[in-house]
């Protein structure tokens, strides 16, 4: 037992370790804990300070991040430099050994990349957290901005994690900032023996009567007696005419939601009003109910 305790001592002495350097070590990491919460604790008085707008929620939460890896960062290479054969090998890996480095760099590149392009997401701005966006084939709204990544809640509450540097090179689409409000389009086809008019009264009407639907026209339009639901003929299909309405809500989420259920009611209206839907093979779907 004994000699198995001088042995164990003789190795923690060639990694010119003991307890004098454990403590170090313990102290090191309990000083970058102590540091990260403080400055968490600082970032949050100061966020709750301020506005509590998307854009302080934006800066907050990649601060936030930020924090954590860079005391992260820091901490390490405390306990690198406290240890001494620790210490020789990381100066022996950075000084002489130039293959290496230069591997390890290509290795970050990525990485570097990332914090790079979220320093620019941040600083300007193309979106926030709580925005709705579409970005690299994906839409949702925006949850976390973080040194490496993006993180975008779906409408299936997914999350979607997409690096910064791939948010860069890509187009964005931003449903939310400037204006929140969604010009919405809800497209129909009726068959060519239909009414068109009255067609398209039925969806100017059940647009106007559902709840999200906001009439955003200028008192000069509506003198004008410009309709708060225009409707338009886009085709002239093989097997009916094509009908587009734009309708307005708050939000993309409200749009998204008025969309269906528009879908849904004038389905119900053209079956009572006897409107006809063409199907792909060209026949006609008659309402249950023709109105006489």
């Amino acid at each position: 037992m004994d000699f198995s305790g001088e042995k164990l001592d003789k190795l923690l002495d060639k990694l010119g370790f003991n307890l004098v350097l454990l403590a170090k070590v313990l102290i090191i990491v309990f000083a970058a804990f102590l540091l990260e919460r403080f400055v968490r604790l600082l970032l949050r008085r100061a966020y709750k300070r301020g506005e509590q707008g998307q854009e302080d929620a934006t800066r907050y939460r990649f601060l936030r991040n930020a924090t954590r890896f860079i005391v992260g960062l820091l901490a390490a290479g405390a306990i690198i430099y406290s240890i001494p054969s620790f210490k020789h090998i990381a100066v022996t890996l950075f000084a002489g050994a130039g293959i290496l480095v230069a591997i390890i760099g290509l290795a970050a590149q990525d990485a570097f990349s990332n914090i790079i392009s979220g320093v620019f997401i941040v600083a300007f701005k193309p979106f926030r957290v709580g925005d709705q966006v579409s970005v690299a084939g994906h839409s949702g709204v925006v949850e976390d901005i973080t040194l490496r990544h993006t993180v975008i809640r779906t409408l299936e509450n997914r999350r979607v994690i997409i690096p910064n540097s791939k948010i860069s090179d890509e187009t964005i689409v931003n449903s939310t900032i400037g204006d929140e409000a969604i010009f919405q389009f809800v497209v129909v086809q009726v068959g060519y023996e239909c009414d068109l008019d009255k067609a398209i009264a039925v969806l100017q009407e059940e647009g106007a009567a559902h709840p999200d639907f906001r009439d955003r026209r200028t008192a000069e339009e509506v003198e004008k007696g410009l309709p708060a639901i225009p409707v338009r003929v886009i085709e002239l299909g093989e097997n009916g005419v094509t009908l587009r309405a734009g309708v307005w809500a708050d939000d993309a989420g409200a749009a998204r939601l008025m969309q269906f259920d528009m879908l849904k009611n004038v389905k119900q209206r053209f079956d009572r009003e006897g409107i006809t839907i063409p199907t792909r093979s060209g026949d006609h779907v008659k309402g249950n109910n023709p109105a006489p």
